[in-house]
């Protein structure tokens, strides 16, 4: 799928994000990830606004850009997906923790549109996939980037995970139930890795 309002929102991704790098052993522009989400999305869906939403899935998180500019350029429909994608940075005006900002977002998935649902399988699955190809061979790395709080994570994932589950259907949900296996092995494995390392 290929329109104006794609291109748009190529453009608008990329000089958003354009001083965000990606997590991992190589610093890839940040916009390579939104990019990977909109094209896992084009094998489930035709939908314009599902695309648009993801290439902008992280611009109201991570960016000045707000949801009235959003809105303004790219509709209301997709303010809709992206507000529900949002993470809250805070919680009755007091900043919260990452598992508690995680469960919000969970909240948010289980509320808000289907289609917020798709783009959050598709940026999941992405996020996996790099985690656990980037990572495989350098636990003390994965430690550094992300801490070792391996037993919160899966637990905070799992419950985004359950949501999705409870939310789709069909061939990406298989996949993204595949690839949510392949990163919960992997952080067992880092787990069990450093556990062992102190051990000795």
């Amino acid at each position: 799928m290929y329109s104006y309002r794609v291109e748009q929102a190529i453009r608008a991704a990329a000089v958003l994000h354009k001083d965000q790098l990606r997590k991992g052993s190589m610093p890839f522009p940040y916009v390579t990830h939104l990019v990977a989400t909109a094209f896992t999305l084009l094998d489930y869906t035709d939908d314009e606004d599902v695309i648009v939403a993801a290439l902008l899935h992280d611009t109201i998180e991570d960016t000045d850009y707000s949801l009235e500019e959003l809105q303004e350029d790219f509709g209301g429909r997709v303010r809709e997906i992206v507000e529900a994608l949002t993470e809250p940075k805070s919680s009755a005006g007091n900043k919260i923790t990452w598992r508690e900002k995680k469960n919000l977002y969970a909240k948010q998935l289980k509320r808000g549109p289907k289609e917020a649902v798709l783009v959050a399988a598709a940026d999941k699955m992405h996020n996996f996939r790099t985690m656990v190809e980037d990572y495989r061979d350098s636990t003390e790395r994965f430690v550094k980037d992300f801490g070792a709080n391996f037993d919160e994570r899966l637990e905070v994932y799992q419950n985004i995970a359950n949501v999705i589950n409870s939310r789709l259907s069909g061939s990406i949900l298989a996949e993204f139930n595949h690839v949510f296996e392949q990163y919960k092995d992997f952080i067992n494995e880092t787990k069990q890795a450093e556990e062992t390392k102190y051990l000795r």
